[in-house]
């Protein structure tokens, strides 16, 4: 017969299949058995891979089958349909040639105890009933169409054509020819098939418990992480930061907790939400520079040098600095009083601390406080917050990378405070001697030792600043530059700065000392040099395009040029009115930007004696006003005014520029000096300006900010000025070129201010008693 070998595929008897004929050689013998009665007899060979089987390739045991239907698809390739007819065992080969066919060999079912196969059956049943309920993968009209048949054989022949998924489970009930050991070897597969599926199931069980209680993915780890233990493996990575962290010089504290934390993260399983945060806190620690310190260089000679070449003028403040690393060189520590800076916006400030850095070798840092409101930002945020990281004192330091640098905090007095905490207070701690050599960060939550940095801090103002902040700090101020001193800075700093930033050689632009010195009078009014940076920019701009166009020609830099490149003078020394006026005075003031002065209005109506105050004045110059007016009429008969001139007559005192404003404890003299000329008709006069507060007793108490008041009634072309007595002392402060060009003149009370500010002193009425 025929025999046609099948890849991955056993044919039963009375079973239906289909299958693809696609091997010349089985397409001969499909077609020789057409002519046939059209019977054929296929089986499975051993290896898929074989391409012409030959005998021993082949199971012995197959099924002759009927070919039912032949169907030619594309790519010469045929759909047989054949139907099973009974077992039969291959003996011989007797032609391979154009086909293979071979010599059959058929075997007769034996006679069997029929009480032995209804007693297979029924266990058959059972085991396959409960297959079939453990497998989800038997459809429901194969187990129907099972119940009808009822020959054993068949029974059994059909369940494993339909049931049993592997070849050789097929082949192994397919040799049987008996249909007890048919039965018998069907049942031990079942079984064997039942047992791995209540195995999975129980697995599954237990998976699905495991799940339910966190997720699929801790489930499979912790088994990965099981198995990694049972293999002895280890986290190299875990590992390799445990080597790092050793080395680290941490105290016994600290490293007590770094370590546990090392070891939370090596029984941590993969996965686990917590390891970044405990990764980062780790490497956190290995970023910082532990152990890591600057020589510091203590050559006083060299710090001189340094800031001389940096800074001009400023000279009581080089000096202290200069104290400060004398007595830092003899005790051989750093833990001295902070130092503060406080003086207007671009006196340097800043560039002192630098200097300061480099004078010691030191690294530099610097810490901007305007406007931190958080307390976070100072102590960090505490590690069970999402996204906590260091305060910007400890990133700070690793930012310098080491533990003595020169630290910078810039406008402490701009700190605020709100529902996040009071950043200043956080401060009191970084800044105290004290206790910085264990400050504790709440995010790293170890000691960390701030006591080798050196502090530094600017401010505008120290009046903003919290006292128990302001105590722990010492006070350098730092004022305004005289007109001089800005024409050195700029020849000396800002116009070669300028000239290298726009790309300008020295031997194209040249800017003469009288030119800067233009610029600074018509074109800047400030206490430091940031607006006079500026105007020297623009110049440079200017002359860059003409040197860009002419490269030939050398810029000179004249009054025509400053003209031509800045435009109109923005001002002069003419702004205050220096002519004598009634109820005008010229005041000084000082602000967060150096000295002003300030002109008081006063003008006198028919009232009913209210005082009216307009300029945006705060809460110190009003009640400035109103004592001033209390004075006045105490000793109204005294100066030749009215007794009962506040019945009919209305004051208002005016400030010029409305929408700037303006408060402080040194206009009582000026409101006094321009209400009295208001009243009495007596000019004030116009090249006289003061500063002072005012009693009710008429004192004339002393005030702040004296050099900045005094550059800013030069700066005006004021030729006297009136200071309280009590002020003589910060005379030395002034520059003699400053004094050399105004007249002071100390005051103790009232009168004397007004006998010097007014043209002449008022006649007292007849009522009044000169008993003083």
């Amino acid at each position: 017969m025929p025999v046609v070998p099948l890849r991955g595929i056993a044919v039963f008897p009375y079973m239906v299949l289909n299958f693809d004929v696609g091997r010349e050689r089985s397409k001969n013998a499909l077609e020789r058995s057409m002519v046939n009665n059209q019977l054929l007899f296929v089986t499975a060979q051993k290896d898929l891979e074989v391409d012409n089987p030959t005998l021993d390739d082949l199971y012995d045991v197959g099924t002759v089958v009927r070919v039912k239907q032949i169907l030619v698809l594309p790519g010469d390739t045929v759909r047989v349909l054949v139907e099973g007819v009974n077992r039969a065992r291959i003996v011989d080969v007797t032609s391979e040639d154009a086909y293979m066919e071979g010599v059959l060999e058929e075997q007769l079912e034996p006679e069997e105890n029929p009480d032995t196969l209804e007693a297979y059956m029924r266990v058959l049943a059972k085991a396959f009933e409960k297959y079939a309920r453990l497998s989800c993968k038997i459809p429901s009209d194969t187990v129907s169409s099972l119940e009808s048949v009822t020959d054993p054989g068949q029974l059994a022949d059909t369940i494993a054509a339909n049931v049993l998924m592997k070849l050789e489970d097929k082949q192994a009930v397919l040799s049987c020819f008996s249909a007890v050991e048919r039965l018998e070897r069907l049942l031990a597969i079942l079984k064997r098939e039942t047992d791995v599926m209540e195995l999975e199931r129980r697995v599954g069980i237990r998976v699905k418990k495991q799940m339910d209680r966190s997720q699929r993915e801790y489930y499979l780890r912790e088994q990965m992480k099981a198995i990694q233990k049972e293999l002895g493996e280890r986290d190299n990575d875990t590992e390799e930061l445990r080597e790092k962290l050793e080395k680290v010089p941490l105290d016994e504290e600290s490293r007590t907790k770094v370590m546990k934390e090392l070891d939370r993260l090596a029984h941590m399983p993969p996965g686990t939400p917590e390891i970044p945060v405990i990764r980062t806190y780790l490497e956190w620690i290995l970023e910082l520079p532990y152990g890591v310190y600057t020589k510091d260089n203590m050559n006083l000679k060299n710090a001189r040098r340094i800031l001389d070449e940096d800074h001009y003028g400023l000279e009581k403040v080089k000096e202290r600095i200069i104290e400060y690393l004398a007595v830092c060189r003899l005790t051989e520590n750093l833990n001295g009083p902070i130092l503060c800076f406080v003086g207007p916006p671009g006196v340097g400030k800043t560039s002192i601390a630098k200097s300061i850095a480099r004078a010691l070798d030191r690294k530099f840092v610097r810490m901007s406080l305007g406007g931190v409101r958080d307390e976070a930002e100072i102590r960090g945020h505490r590690r069970t917050y999402i996204g906590a990281i260091p305060g910007r004192i400890v990133s700070s330091i690793r930012q310098a990378g080491s533990m003595n640098p020169v630290f910078l905090f810039d406008e402490i007095d701009k700190m605020a405070s709100d529902f996040r905490g009071d950043p200043a207070s956080a401060m009191l701690e970084v800044l105290d001697p004290e206790q910085n050599a264990t400050f504790r960060d709440h995010y790293m939550d170890i000691p960390f030792d701030l006591s080798k940095v050196l502090f530094v801090t600017t401010a505008n103002s120290a009046d903003t600043i919290p006292r128990p902040l302001l105590d722990r700090m010492e006070l350098i101020e730092l004022g305004g530059y005289t007109e001089d001193e800005k024409v050195e800075i700029a020849a000396r700093h800002l116009v070669p700065k300028e000239e290298e930033r726009h790309g300008i050689g020295p031997d194209s632009l040249a800017v003469p000392k009288p030119a800067i010195r233009r610029i600074i009078e018509d074109y800047t009014r400030e206490a430091g040099v940031r607006s006079l940076e500026r105007q020297i920019a623009a110049v440079c701009r200017k002359a860059a395009v003409e040197i860009v166009e002419n490269p030939e020609e050398k810029i000179r830099v004249n009054q025509g040029k400053i003209r031509e490149y800045l435009g109109v003078p923005r001002f002069s020394k003419d702004d205050l009115d220096k002519k004598d006026g009634v109820g005008i005075a010229n005041g000084l003031a000082w602000t967060s930007v150096g000295g002003v002065t300030l002109l008081v209005e006063v003008t006198r109506m028919k009232g009913s004696g209210k005082l009216v105050l307009t300029g945006k004045l705060g809460d110190v110059m009003q009640e400035s006003a109103r004592a001033g007016m209390s004075l006045i009429r105490s000793r109204a008969l005294r100066w030749g005014i009215d007794e009962d001139f506040h019945e009919h007559t209305d004051l208002h005192i005016h400030v010029p520029e409305g929408a700037t404003p303006k408060d402080g404890p040194s206009a009582g003299i000026t409101m006094v000096t321009a209400m009295v000329s208001a009243l009495t008709g007596i000019a004030v006069k116009g090249s006289v300006a003061m500063t002072g507060e005012i009693t009710l007793q008429g004192r004339v108490l002393p005030i702040g900010g004296l050099k900045e008041k005094m550059l800013a009634a030069v700066r005006a072309g004021i030729t006297e000025i009136l200071i309280p007595w009590e002020n003589q002392k910060d005379l030395e402060e002034i520059p003699e070129n400053v004094k050399d060009k105004i007249k002071i003149v100390p005051v103790k009370d009232i009168e004397s201010v007004l006998r010097h500010a007014l043209v002449r002193m008022p006649k007292p009425r007849k009522e009044e008693e000169h008993g003083d």
